[in-house]
């Protein structure tokens, strides 16, 4: 059943950017002033016949009406107000639905404020110790917030960035990659003769992972010990850092990040967005994981990227005409601490603590090497078809601990036609696992793998009965 969309603020935000009161742009649009204040105030869905006159009238894209963001804001919402200490606010989903709805702004102000809220409560917990090990307070009170805010900047944009896409595409033109070049040739080569930039192989000893570029010199010095699809990586990035910094900061503008320290990783993170972009261009890309079905092995054999490589472009094919499908795609550690997420998808994230362990990313170390396919669904009824495998980084040298990882990556069950993966799964009749974003705000109350109970519910102990779970939730 097709979901409505509910875009009153999307509607009123267009009035109001035009100059229009709701009047005008009821005539102009061909409907009552009536049915537009109750579109704008979410009493009524937006028809397919208003969102196409609103395309033709305004030259608007209407996917930018889609429900999608607001079901990301929905559940951020949700996670943050089970936080106790908005517990006698009692926010229930209704009222949270309202919010995102009507001020979206206002949603978003809310979640960097709890963001400010916790990493103070942090600090102010571990700063007797700090202070014990002789740390001077305030050494290292901002690192976690930064890398919050880009990980919403790109988070809300769909983890696509247009002009940045679309440069790199013209880039992999130009050097040849789309004929078919090498390349970590093309892009080598393209640095010594536009830039003078010469590329030279890190020294033997110590044995590491580290690149480094000197602007001064212009030296790109690449350890050998990279893999070949990484070493093309970091040429790209090269490239992004050398010709496209003021795009880059244009767009870094957009994110208007509260630190000097988000927007250094916010633009350490676009680099590496058009570095993947130059090397998978969008449109042979596509079409490539099209004709293959998203084949992870397939695209990785045909393009000589990496797993991981792979996996990021898929999640970025979100360009307005030609958009892909969307994917989830989630980087986590034996820890399961989440290090990278992007989604075009409704699939949500943990923003604080580990992700459920229901999902298969955490049976994917377990099997290192095979590839894991879930029927998964959410609390809020949606089904997805993920993938998971576990990939590990080199061993240098004797004694070093393996850098072992799982990836993630998804998309809702109704593109299941697309993927191979789906072949031969029921979806009708196959098992099901009941995913959820964390426990703290999972609404499931009979899961065994419960790690503590949700924290805007109730619970109940009984001394005489015990369970694979100590206590039930009201």
């Amino acid at each position: 059943m097709r979901q409505k969309v509910y875009a009153g603020h999307a509607v009123r935000r267009l009035r109001e950017k035009l100059g229009l009161k709701q009047s005008e742009l009821a005539s102009r649009l061909g409907v009552s002033p009536s049915y537009i204040n109750q579109i704008e105030g979410n009493q009524r869905p937006l028809t397919a016949s208003v969102l196409i006159a609103i395309s033709r009238t305004f030259a608007v894209d209407i996917t930018s009406f889609g429900s999608e963001d607001l079901d990301r804001l929905v559940a951020d919402l949700r996670e943050v107000a089970a936080d106790p200490f908005f517990g006698d606010l009692d926010l229930g989903l209704q009222d949270v639905k309202a919010i995102a709805n009507l001020s979206p702004a206002f949603a978003h102000a809310f979640l960097r404020m709890h963001v400010a809220l916790r990493r103070t409560t942090e600090w102010q917990a571990s700063l007797d110790d700090m202070l014990t090990a002789g740390v001077a307070p305030g050494a290292d009170a901002a690192k976690l917030i930064p890398y919050e805010e880009v990980r919403d900047f790109f988070h809300y944009i769909d983890n696509y960035v247009d002009d940045l896409d679309r440069a790199a595409e013209a880039a992999a033109f130009s050097l040849g990659i789309l004929d078919g070049a090498d390349p970590a040739e093309a892009c080598a080569g393209h640095l010594a003769r536009r830039h003078h930039v010469s590329v030279e192989e890190a020294p033997a000893e110590p044995v590491n992972l580290r690149s480094s570029f000197d602007p001064r010199t212009r030296r790109l010095s690449l350890p050998r010990a990279l893999p070949a699809s990484t070493r093309a990586f970091r040429l790209a990035a090269t490239i992004a850092q050398l010709e496209h910094a003021d795009l880059v900061s244009r767009t870094v503008a957009t994110g208007s990040f509260r630190s000097h320290m988000a927007a250094e990783i916010c633009r350490l993170a676009l680099h590496n967005y058009f570095a993947g972009a130059l090397l998978l261009p969008y449109r042979r890309f596509l079409d490539l994981a099209r004709a293959v079905r998203h084949d992870l092995d397939r695209l990785v054999l045909e393009t000589g990227a990496s797993l991981e490589q792979v996996c990021h472009r898929l999640s970025t094919l979100q360009r307005p005409g030609a958009k892909g499908v969307p994917f989830y795609f989630a980087k986590v550690d034996r820890a399961g601490n989440i290090t990278k997420r992007h989604s075009a998808t409704r699939f949500q994230f943990a923003r604080h603590g580990g992700a459920c362990a229901a999902w298969n990313v955490h049976e994917a170390f377990e099997m290192h090497g095979r590839t894991l396919v879930q029927l998964g669904e959410m609390p809020d009824g949606v089904r997805y078809i993920g993938v998971a495998r576990s990939v590990a980084g080199p061993v240098l040298r004797h004694g070093q601990p393996a850098r072992a990882f799982a990836l993630g990556l998804g998309c809702e069950v109704s593109f299941a036609h697309e993927i191979v993966y789906a072949d031969g799964l029921d979806l009708k009749s196959a098992p099901v696992a009941h995913l959820g974003v964390s426990c703290r705000i999972c609404p499931r109350p009979d899961c065994d793998l419960r790690a503590f109970p949700p924290l805007d519910r109730e619970i109940r102990i009984d001394e005489n009965v015990r369970d694979v779970v100590p206590f039930t939730i009201a």
